[in-house]
């Protein structure tokens, strides 16, 4: 099943492929993949591929990504993406903003609508994220839409050449607050 959410300044909604451009310019910036998991260079190509692998893992239940938009200026300025674990019921946050929208506040309240969503609409039991431990600003996102700083995984990843801690933020749906 598809869905839209809203809040008060943003559409959250699923993708269309003529939004493949748009997200092709916002991703390819390396200030922003090199605090996130996305690829450097973004192509193109890359996002259309991404776009047409959603209509089947929204149909499954396995993720919901959702391009995130303005609702005044009807502009995508990013994703948030809620990838379902259906085995452990809990749901994980993937998610960028244009670099352009940093420190807007976007990232915060569209992460608040997609863990109300996982939550009330999913009935997960779990919400988390994991995110680069030097991205300080997406670890203020999350705290700030709600999620706890649970622990850090030390040198998780291999990230072009270099080990990266990885700082996990999460909530149980009978503790959430927000």
């Amino acid at each position: 099943m598809y869905y839209t959410l809203q809040s008060k300044r943003l559409i959250l909604r699923p993708y269309e492929l003529k939004d493949a451009p748009r997200v092709q310019k916002l991703a390819n910036v390396k200030e922003l993949a090199e605090t996130t998991f996305l690829p450097h260079p973004y192509t193109l190509e890359m996002a259309e591929s991404w776009i047409k692998t959603h209509s089947s893992i929204i149909e499954d239940g396995d993720a919901y990504p959702f391009a995130v938009i303005l609702e005044n200026e009807k502009e995508l300025v990013g994703t948030m993406t809620l990838r379902v674990d259906k085995s452990h019921n809990k749901g994980e946050l993937a998610y960028w903003v244009g670099k352009e929208y940093w420190g807007k506040g976007y990232a915060t309240e569209a992460a608040k609508e997609v863990i109300d969503f996982g939550f009330n609409r999913l009935n997960l039991n779990r919400m988390w994220a994991p995110i680069m431990s030097k991205n300080v600003a997406s670890g203020k996102v999350l705290k700030n839409a709600g999620l706890t700083y649970e622990g850090t995984l030390r040198q998780e990843i291999l990230r072009w050449g270099q080990y990266e801690d990885t700082d996990i933020y999460g909530a149980l749906k009978n503790e959430y607050n927000y």
